[in-house]
């Protein structure tokens, strides 16, 4: 190994020569020097701290492979584009590839000299990736979003666990583990879940001095949210709790003049991929989102981020609050809070966790529902609809979504966020045959010509295809598109499958019976309280009106904060009212 003053200069020299950048801010040289000598790292950076750097710097130092585990599609492919776009080859596996693509894509991760791998965390589990991860010359592991591992942190997702296993494929291979968000709690189990051979830890302060945190108490929403935009010029995200909220709000909006778009998880990515553009390059001001909104979003200039509806805890609003002002200048975090929300917030407890019962009886139906006999299933993969599924057993989504969540977590079954299927197109008459086809109009011909122009093997095998993106290739519509393949499929000259979006039950252990199934107090009991907890944290910081904002949130991460902020709502009121003094 070089001498570190050599590793500091070679890691400089990277800095330089592939970001442009003359040094490292913060803590990123320390992360890297760490991570660069073997030592297992924790790095707790916030939003817009430069993340990326810490990992993709050491990795270009050292020979080999970096394996980046994410759980988000847009981050992937928008850093695979980045780094490709600097000379450095990378990778990515996500939902949607063909398992041909994905072997593919392991086997150049084997010969091909590739510098990066992205993956998610739900595909460490494959064989095919475990068969090929033992052949790959691996240098580090870097895990993102790593409070996802911890059962302790806002977005647990139980596939993080898995990554303890590849640890063991891989010995000796360091991890670095990267987040935005984590209460001390939450730090030290993250390390612990990772099987770190010692406690390390780089922290970066969470104070944003540019960023002013708001409550704004209001029983108009809607009226207060026209008010706030009209008032303040630049970018704006606003969140709101469900889908059809985010088209309620743009509607307004646009009815006011306002350009928006709206982003949720039930848009296909060729329409989350469009309206990200358009926002990005300033064409739309305005995204109406969801939480699934923001994560990997790299625009700096975002002035105003607004909370229509109170986030679940303090980790989920700093996170996303945390999206304005990367660019360091004057930027607003407000929450728009009504009294309601109050018994709103607490109506979730119930929906989050059903009673235990519910949980039990929802098992139940699920067997019902797939025929599945006592002792069988095991290893089994079933396509899910839940509307299907509660329409047949007179339950609501919510609650369902939540136990199956439940059943995940004590490991009876998987339950997948929804997989991306794309849609397939396959030839049914012969490439000599096409002639046939020319009396069928210009869009028709123009349609074909860039179907056969952009896929190949369409005549032997189903070739998955992007609607939105042959719609930009030809000038049609994207409904012109899909009733111009749905005509062709019709009339028996394609055979055509659209995209749709499917979750899937993974029966992780044999059907067992009702009386024998066991939620233990860590996935139930426990969690059920942490959440509790945690709601009414996003409560009191809310509707406290007498402590500075940013020490509220700086004190719920662990971090001792003596000043106050001088430009949140509640300084502002305090200052104002000592003036008022006599």
């Amino acid at each position: 190994m070089k001498p570190n003053s050599q590793l500091s200069t070679l890691y400089s020299q990277l800095l330089k020569e592939y970001w442009g950048y003359d040094a490292f801010r913060g803590i990123q040289e320390d992360i890297i020097t760490s991570i660069g000598e073997g030592r297992d790292t924790l790095g707790l950076m916030p939003t817009g701290g430069g993340k990326s750097v810490t990992f993709q710097v050491p990795a270009l130092a050292k020979e080999g492979l970096c394996l980046v585990i994410t759980p988000m599609i847009a981050l992937m492919k928008d850093q695979v584009q980045n780094l490709k776009s600097r000379g450095i080859k990378a990778l990515a596996i996500h939902s949607g590839m063909r398992r041909q693509e994905i072997i593919v894509t392991l086997e150049n991760c084997i010969f091909g000299d590739y510098k990066f791998l992205y993956i998610s965390p739900e595909r460490l589990d494959t064989e095919i990736f475990r068969t090929k991860l033992s052949k790959m010359n691996v240098s580090m592991i870097t895990v993102d979003e790593s409070h996802c591992i911890s059962q302790w942190g806002y977005d647990f997702r139980p596939a993080y666990l898995k990554i303890a296993e590849i640890r063991k494929l891989l010995p000796g291979v360091p991890v670095l583990a990267l987040t935005a968000t984590a209460t001390p709690e939450v730090v030290k189990d993250i390390q612990l879940r990772l099987q770190f051979r010692e406690e390390n830890v780089f922290r970066m302060s969470f104070e944003r001095k540019n960023l002013a945190y708001i409550v704004r108490k209001t029983e108009n929403k809607t009226g207060e949210l026209l008010n706030i935009l009209r008032k303040m010029p630049g970018s704006a995200i606003i969140y709101v709790r469900n889908r059809r909220r985010t088209k309620e709000i743009t509607e307004l909006l646009h009815n006011e003049d306002i350009t928006a778009d709206f982003y949720h998880a039930g848009l296909d990515d060729a329409t989350k991929d469009i309206r990200q553009h358009r926002w990005q390059s300033g064409e739309s001001r305005v995204m109406v989102a969801t939480n699934a909104f923001g994560m990997g979003i790299d625009k700096p200039d975002v002035r105003i981020v607004i909370h229509m509806d109170l986030p679940d805890s303090i980790e989920a609003y700093f996170q996303e609050a945390g999206r304005a002002g990367r660019d360091g200048q004057k930027a607003y975090a407000v929450i728009l809070y009504t009294k309601s929300d109050k018994t709103t917030l607490h109506k979730r407890l119930p929906d989050t966790f059903p009673d235990k019962e519910y949980v039990k009886d929802v098992y139940e139906h699920l067997q019902y529902y797939y025929q599945m006999a006592m002792g069988d299933g095991q290893g089994c993969v079933r396509e899910f609809n839940i509307e299907d599924f509660c329409r047949k057993y007179k339950y609501f989504p919510v609650p369902v979504d939540s136990a199956l969540k439940i059943l995940t977590q004590a490991s009876y079954l998987e339950y997948t966020d929804e997989q991306d299927n794309a849609s397939r197109v396959q030839f049914t008459i012969r490439r000599d045959e096409l002639y046939k086809l020319r009396e069928m109009g210009e869009n028709m011909d123009k349609l074909i010509q860039m179907v056969l122009r952009s896929y190949t093997g369409i005549f032997t095998d189903y070739a998955f295809i992007n609607e939105e993106a042959i719609a930009a290739r030809t000038g049609l519509t994207r409904r012109q598109v899909y009733e111009q393949l749905i005509f062709l499929a019709k009339s028996r000259i394609i055979s055509y499958i659209p995209r749709k979006k499917t979750p899937y039950i993974i029966y992780t252990r044999e059907r067992v019976e009702i009386r024998h199934l066991y939620i233990p107090p860590t996935v139930y009991e426990e969690r059920k309280a942490r959440y509790e907890t945690c709601i009414n944290a996003i409560l009191d910081y809310a509707t406290n009106d007498t402590v500075c904002r940013s020490r509220m949130l700086l004190h719920y991460f662990g971090e001792k904060n003596e000043h106050d902020c001088g430009i949140c709502d509640t300084c502002i009121s305090l200052r104002n009212k000592k003036h008022r003094m006599p």
